[in-house]
């Protein structure tokens, strides 16, 4: 399973070592409808630490009717054990969202809107304008309460309903949040349109704007770019990425949405390119194999297939 080094060359252009945060036990898990046990996302996200992951997007703080599988927030939280130099986080939505963030002793959230007026309707019920505003209070308070913010804007590179996102609004928005003291920007292709120019132009002028806020890429792979975008990225400096075992994930918001790009695949790549991540494919993949087991389904990632 894990893969023998090649040779160093002149041409790799790419960081010696990058940081993929997992974001299944929230991306991955909300997209599914059979509720998972607590017990059993408590030993997920405990097997995902043991395999080197350092960065864990564990839950989200929204109403529970909404995404019901998420309704276990607080209680995951409580049955999670206490790991040093492991960074927990939670999505919020909202301002109550957040407060609940904060009284279940939550140190690090990722606040996100949609650069999409009819996608940050339909996922938060606001439009775009009061969203953002939203948004931005949410970081201030955030930072009051003394969590670490990050600030992320879905659909990013394009949405279903809207069409083209144009690259000076999601600018104007990275302004915004950075301003207001946001920790990290991520740009979400929560639709999957983006590809390998649009990525490139976005980032080249979102870091412009973004100055020393590092910048994380959420990618998801519905037309099969993700990995190919992901490339793009590295090339253009940026060294955070989201990533989901087994590929899971999607948005239910979004008809047809496939998943994330897989954490199995993106290190196995990663390791091609001489990038270290510090993961272990083998270790990942048992997790996704248990999750599949649970389902009696098989997800989308690659590596998982041979890990069995």
């Amino acid at each position: 399973m894990e893969t023998e080094m090649v040779e160093p060359t002149a041409m790799n252009s790419y960081p010696d070592q990058i940081t993929l945060i997992e974001v299944g036990p929230r991306d991955g898990f909300q997209f599914e409808s059979k509720i998972i046990p607590t017990p059993l996302k408590v030993e997920i996200i405990s097997g995902l630490v043991a395999a080197g992951l350092k960065q864990i997007q564990v839950t989200s703080f929204v109403h529970p009717q909404r995404v019901p599988q998420m309704a276990d927030a607080e209680s995951l939280l409580r049955a999670l054990p206490v790991w040093e130099n492991v960074e927990l986080s939670g999505l919020v939505l909202n301002r109550e969202g957040l407060e609940r963030a904060h009284r279940a002793g939550l140190r690090h959230v990722e606040i996100s809107i949609s650069a999409s007026d009819t996608h940050s309707r339909k996922n938060t019920g606001m439009p775009l304008d009061e969203a953002l505003q939203r948004g931005q209070e949410m970081v201030a308070l955030a930072r009051q309460h003394g969590m670490c913010a990050r600030a992320g804007i879905q659909c990013a590179f394009g949405c279903v309903y809207d069409g083209a996102i144009p690259p000076q609004r999601v600018v104007d928005m990275a302004r915004v949040f950075i301003d207001q003291g946001a920790a990290a920007l991520a740009l979400a292709d929560t639709t999957g349109m983006a590809d390998p120019l649009s990525i490139r132009r976005m980032i080249t002028e979102v870091q412009l704007a973004a100055g020393e806020t590092p910048l994380i890429l959420h990618l998801h792979d519905t037309r099969g770019l993700g990995l190919v975008n992901l490339m793009v990225a590295l090339e253009c400096g940026v060294t955070r990425f989201d990533t989901a075992l087994g590929g899971m994930g999607g948005c239910p918001f979004v008809a047809g949405a496939a998943g994330n790009i897989a954490t199995e695949d993106t290190v196995y790549l990663l390791d091609r390119l001489q990038v270290k991540t510090g993961i272990r494919i083998k270790d990942v993949a048992a997790c996704s194999i248990k999750l599949e087991n649970f389902y009696g389904k098989t997800f989308a990632g690659k590596m998982v297939r041979l890990a069995r």
